[in-house]
């Protein structure tokens, strides 16, 4: 019978198309993921790679069984995580993944909160568009994402954190908008964002989804920084998440605010893995992450 150890090797070629870069990442001399390959390979009956001087590729046969191992090994994990979190599922290690547009406004600032709730919790981070995220959620790369809706997230697990408007930010030397709102953004002028990908890209266009907002698109960027810069050189304006802004995104630049209290905002949650080992620590993380924001927005109102 095939082992979990030879599926992750078929695992590792299929991710590198080598066998020398798969031997390395498995933490093997490449003899041994050869034979094991090898090995897999006679005890199957198939064959799963096909070998030349200069490529390495699978078999249709392999491309389906390396989806099926996949899976067999994202199970095997959910095994362990069980048998963890029964011992004690609020230690150990946390891979939680966040946007650009949102990890750096939100998790430094609930940090403290989380340390002293959970302090045998090591938390790591990894920013990430919301594809790459939910796929590697569901590959178990992931056990937690910090993402924004609207976004199709399949059957993943939600915990809804809080709705995120957005501010119009324009520049210095631009006369001031007369109005807030939607009107307010009709005469600021050409509308910068970030580029293709970014989640809040396509959030912001549907600020006023029955106005059909119009993007510059001879320009996008890559953060909300470079925006937020762009706007400061007078190149254009831009639409800025109150997360970032309460979170002191512009507090360096000249850039003048204002609220668009009648934008459709976006929806920040957490989401994960149904059926999780971790779901009741993952609710408690969503609670701290809302008590966060709500401090964050007592403590602005009351420097206002």
């Amino acid at each position: 019978m095939f082992t979990l150890r030879h599926l992750q090797f078929l695992i590792a070629v299929a991710d590198t198309a080598s066998f020398s870069r798969a031997a390395d990442i498995s933490f093997v001399t490449q003899p041994t993921l050869s034979a094991g390959i090898k090995e897999l390979e006679d005890r199957l009956g198939v064959q799963l790679i096909e070998r030349t001087r200069r490529s390495v590729m699978l078999t249709p046969l392999g491309e389906q069984i390396v989806a099926r191992a996949r899976a067999l090994l994202l199970d095997a994990k959910e095994i362990e995580d069980l048998a963890r979190a029964h011992q004690n599922p609020e230690e150990g290690d946390l891979r939680l993944g966040a946007i650009p547009t949102i990890g750096p406004y939100l998790i430094p600032q609930a940090l403290p909160l989380i340390r002293t709730q959970f302090p045998g919790l090591r938390l790591y981070l990894r920013e990430e568009m919301t594809e790459a995220l939910i796929e590697g959620l569901n590959a178990g790369r992931l056990d937690l994402i910090l993402i924004a809706l609207p976004f199709d997230t399949g059957s993943l697990e939600i915990a809804h954190l809080f709705e995120d408007g957005y501010q119009l930010a324009t520049p210095p030397d631009a006369p001031r908008p007369r109005t807030t709102g939607h009107s307010a953004l009709k005469d600021a002028g050409q509308l910068m964002l970030l580029e293709k990908g970014h989640c809040l890209q396509r959030h912001a266009l549907q600020a006023y989804p029955d106005r059909n907002l119009a993007q510059d698109e001879t320009f996008a960027a890559t953060s909300l920084t470079t925006l937020v810069a762009m706007v400061s050189e007078g190149l254009g304006v831009t639409l800025l998440p109150n997360l970032a802004v309460d979170a002191g995104i512009v507090s360096k630049s000249t850039v003048r605010l204002t609220p668009l209290p009648d934008a459709c905002p976006r929806q920040v949650v957490l989401a994960w893995r149904p059926n999780s080992a971790r779901a009741g620590l993952f609710e408690k993380l969503a609670e701290l992450l809302r008590q966060s924001r709500l401090r964050q927005d007592i403590h602005l109102s009351g420097r206002a």
